[in-house]
């Protein structure tokens, strides 16, 4: 106990001191930037990374398009499908982006629109200077510097983006109504080489002013005008108002323009929302920034104040730095301190465990010396034990193996007297054939049962000595083969053998070999369903010195968990519900394994057995190999000499209704039982049979009077099925008599619980069975009689039928009842009433009666009509009419039919 303490100590402290400071969590934020290469967009890029780096929290990404519309929606993609925290996106055109921003602000992604608007109202945010609001400065301008006329040429941008309309329309909000201010030229910058033409005639019509929508544009008309001579006369106006090298503020303090409207670029506004927003704030949805006009009295002052933010910026960064620096000097050296600390601490604990620990170990020796010599005394005990035990085993392996080759002569006597049967005419033309080939085919099945025990003991004692001679291997399958074709026949399935060599010779142990054949075969053939596929391919490996041959059925297959236990001794499948040994496999594998080959499985709908045998004989011993092999007796190990005398299967012979004979279901898997069964109470029964796969539905067809079922069954145990015919108001009144082989309590107790009426243990005597069928049928039929004879009487107190039975009838005289003096009530509308089909009523009602539901009702009717003729003053005719008859002569018909008295007769009689 102490060592583990101190062992989770030093976990603990090794934990504490590989912690490090823990990484604040990031918030994800992106920009999709529409265009990279103008000056505008650089600065907007530069501001919201500057914003950005005050909040060490915040995680930026900015994405260039670069102008390509499809490269921006996948990047708008790429943030939604990574889970960014808020999107920011300054879009190029007002339409193309509309659909993808739109998914995003669904999704619940926060959006953030800088710069210019788009055709939705669906984000969270807008920052972005009003360009009405740019194009009144630029006119406002104009205005107040022109004393005179003034012609002024108008350059527009690009497109129909909303800064284009807007600064148009701001701009003539304010010159259309100054009568000295003219625009006798407005055309887009497509057309930008209209300015040279324009300036050539300048002197035709006078050009006073250039309103250029950006500066770029206008220093570019500067240029034009410069060439021509004539830059000197105009006034150049444009719009951004950056600072930097031929940007906005440059060129007024050049005099190149004459103004610049600044258009800030709102990239730390969008950061500053954005954080806004990661921090739960409200945000207004318009964030307009501010706009001015830069001429040549505040350009000097505009250039100051970037040229201070961005040496701020500098110095921001460079203490950022420092302070990262210092953050990891800080942190390395805590670290240093800890682990310290930590292996000082550790190193104490560690000398007082030592100490601690030679004392314990000291202790402990004197205590093992003492165990040792206990431990030594019974170790010699325990191998004359062993010895003694060993001795039991053999002795028990010997007698089990003894008895097992004493069953082969009394066999071996049963199938030499039973083929002797067969060949008497008097036996072999009646009836008692069919019991003679019952007990020939399952003496056969145990004797064969005996030498796979017989052989399992060989092989866990290495006693198989193999003999293998040289065989043709497609002859020797062919063989075997044709055996198993009946049986194909019969079932319809599709049987079939391949070989790619027919010629091919391998040395093999012909005896072993035919069991390996027949343990898969049959196995195959007990898992596949009628009507399924079996084959067997040979495949020569002409390139390897080894042959497969694949038994491949369309049966139930083997979960892909068990694949890894189907060869181990006794082994049964979880989906395997019939009974066997669970040794074949296991024998298999063995046998083949002597020869040394391999036998693998494969299950994918069905399963798939491959057996790879060698080639040649060189794998093989000298005194493995015979050159004349031992005759097989085939009659004990082939599959069909089971049927040799049995042409039943298991489709059901149809058997035509008949009321006078009780009807019995038998659900067996077992061919053999059922068709004995089937035989012995076709004289007396209608008998219907199920392997277990439809029992429920024949059950539910045939409403049977008795059903007798097994427990395993292929699909669904007896209990189960019992159990749901019970839980079914349809079939809860049929009695059940179980068959099973297991005879333990906890099996009876379950059987109990399903609901069987009857518990007999296989082998079962065939007259007790019988007889309880007969005692079965009797007291339901009693039942019957008492319930005919007291329809009136009953009620929910009196627990004469089952639960489920008890009910029924209670609902039944409820609905009659409620609806007693409703002549128009019919047999239809109670089956509704109950949930039921009309001939499942009247079936159920027959079942438990013995009288139609019609009758059933009518017999109600009558009595609550002899009651009323007691205890009441009513007229004849007002009693028929209550107790919903028709007419006051049908009411009297049907009580002289039932009780041999008119009604006023019984009236006048009580």
């Amino acid at each position: 106990m102490i060592k583990k303490n101190v062992l989770l100590f030093i976990v603990l402290a090794l934990c504490f001191l590989s912690c490090t400071k823990q990484n604040t969590e990031k918030h994800k934020v992106g920009f999709s930037q529409c265009i990279s290469k103008d000056d505008y967009r650089k600065a907007m890029d530069y501001e919201m990374m500057v914003e950005a780096s005050l909040h060490p929290e915040l995680e930026l990404t900015i994405f260039q398009a670069n102008g390509d519309i499809e490269a921006q929606k996948s990047h708008i993609q790429f943030m939604i499908n990574n889970d960014f925290d808020v999107i920011i996106i300054s879009p190029a055109q007002s339409d193309p982006l509309v659909e993808i921003i739109e998914t995003a602000f669904n999704k619940g992604i926060p959006i953030i629109i800088v710069d210019r608007k788009i055709n939705t109202d669906k984000y969270t945010a807008f920052v972005g200077a009003d360009n009405m609001e740019v194009g009144r400065n630029a006119g406002y301008f104009i205005a107040s510097s022109s004393t005179n006329n003034a012609n002024v040429l108008e350059i527009r941008g690009s497109g129909n983006a909303f800064p284009k309309m807007g600064r148009h329309l701001g701009f003539h909000e304010v010159v259309d109504n100054e009568p000295n201010i003219k625009v006798p030229y407005s055309f887009d910058v497509e057309d930008f080489e209209r300015v040279s033409q324009i300036l050539d005639s300048i002197h035709k019509t006078p050009i006073d002013y250039v309103y250029a929508f950006n500066d770029n544009i206008a220093y570019d008309a500067w240029k034009v005008a410069k060439e021509k001579g004539v830059e000197k006369r105009i006034n150049f106006i444009g719009v951004d108002g950056l600072s930097g090298l031929d940007n906005g503020i440059q060129l007024v303090q050049k005099g190149i323009l004459a103004a610049t409207i600044l258009y800030p670029t709102g990239g730390d506004e969008a950061i500053k929302i954005a954080m806004k927003i990661l921090q739960d704030e409200t945000v207004l949805k318009e964030n307009i920034l501010n706009t001015t006009v830069i001429d040549y009295r505040n350009a000097k002052i505009m250039e100051k104040q970037y040229e201070r933010i961005n040496k701020h910026q500098i110095d921001i960064e460079k203490q950022q730095n420092v302070i990262r620096e210092l953050e990891n000097t800080y942190s390395t050296q805590s670290n240093i301190l800890k682990w310290l600390a930590g292996l000082l601490i550790i190193s104490i604990l560690l000398a007082a465990y030592s100490i601690f620990s030679q004392y314990k170990l000291n202790k402990k020796k004197r205590t093992l010396e003492l165990q040792n010599k206990k431990i030594t005394v019974q170790r010699n005990q325990i191998k004359s034990i062993a010895k003694e035990v060993k001795k039991s085993n053999e002795a028990k392996t010997n007698f089990f193996t003894g008895l097992s080759h004493e069953f082969k002569t009394p066999i071996t006597l049963i199938l030499s007297s039973v083929e002797s049967m067969f060949e008497n005419k008097a036996i072999k033309e009646t009836k008692l054939s069919r019991d003679v080939a019952l007990i020939y085919n399952n003496s056969k099945r145990l004797l064969r049962l005996i030498n796979q025990l017989l052989d399992f003991r060989k092989i866990e004692d290495r006693k198989f000595i193999l003999k293998a001679s040289e065989v043709n291997l497609y002859e020797f399958s062919n063989h075997i083969f044709k055996d198993f074709e009946r049986e194909a026949e019969k079932r319809n399935i599709n049987f079939s053998l391949h070989a790619n060599n027919k010629d091919l010779k391998i040395y093999l142990d012909r005896d072993l070999i035919d069991k390996v054949y027949f343990n898969l075969l049959s196995n195959a053939f007990k898992f596949t369903p009628n009507n399924g596929t079996i084959s067997m391919n040979i495949v020569d490996n002409p390139e390897k010195d080894t042959v497969n041959i694949h038994f491949k059925d369309s049966g139930i297959g083997i979960p892909n968990k068990e694949l890894n236990s189907v060869f181990k001794a006794f082994y049964q499948g979880s989906n395997n519900n019939q009974s066997s040994s669970g040794i074949g496999l296991f024998l298999s594998k063995e046998f083949v394994e002597l020869h040394k080959g391999a036998l693998n499985v494969h299950s994918k709908h069905g399963t798939e057995f491959i057996v790879t045998l060698h080639k040649g004989s060189d794998h093989l011993k000298s005194e493995e190999i015979i050159y004349e092999p031992d005759m097989v007796d085939d009659s004990l190990i082939r599959y069909t000499d089971d049927v040799d005398y049995h042409e039943g299967n298991f489709t059901e012979t149809e058997t035509k209704d008949n009321e006078e004979h009780y009807s019995i279901l038998i659900i067996e898997d077992n061919l053999d039982l059922v068709t004995y069964l089937k035989g012995k109470l076709a004289a007396d029964y209608l008998v219907y049979t199920s392997d277990g796969t439809d029992a429920i539905d024949k059950a539910l067809e045939h409403i049977p009077d008795i059903i007798v079922c097994d427990v395993n069954l292929p699909e669904k145990s007896g209990f189960d099925i019992c159990k749901t015919l019970k839980n079914d108001l349809r079939t809860s009144h049929i009695p059940t008599i179980i068959l099973t082989a297991q005879s333990s309590k906890e099996s009876y107790i379950q059987g109990l619980q399903s609901g069987a009426d009857l518990y007999l243990t296989k082998p079962f005597s065939y007259a007790i069975l019988l007889q309880s069928i007969k005692s079965l049928l009797y007291n339901r039929e009693k039942l019957r009689y008492y319930y005919v004879n007291n329809i009136y009487r009953l009620d929910n107190s009196e627990d004469n039928f089952g639960p489920f039975e008890q009910n029924f009838i209670s609902n039944i005289n409820e609905l009659i009842n409620n609806n007693l003096d409703n002549s128009n009530f019919s047999v239809e509308q109670l089956a509704d009433e109950l949930n039921i089909s009309r001939i499942q009523l009247y079936r159920k009602m027959k079942a438990i009666s013995g009288i139609s539901i019609s009758d059933y009702i009518q017999n109600i009717r009558l009595e609550k009509a002899k009651v009323l003729l007691n205890e009441t003053t009513l007229t004849i005719s007002e009693v028929a009419y209550a107790t919903g008859f028709s007419s006051p002569s049908y009411f009297s018909t049907s009580f002289k039919n039932k009780y041999s008295k008119t009604p006023k007769a019984y009236r006048s009689n009580k």
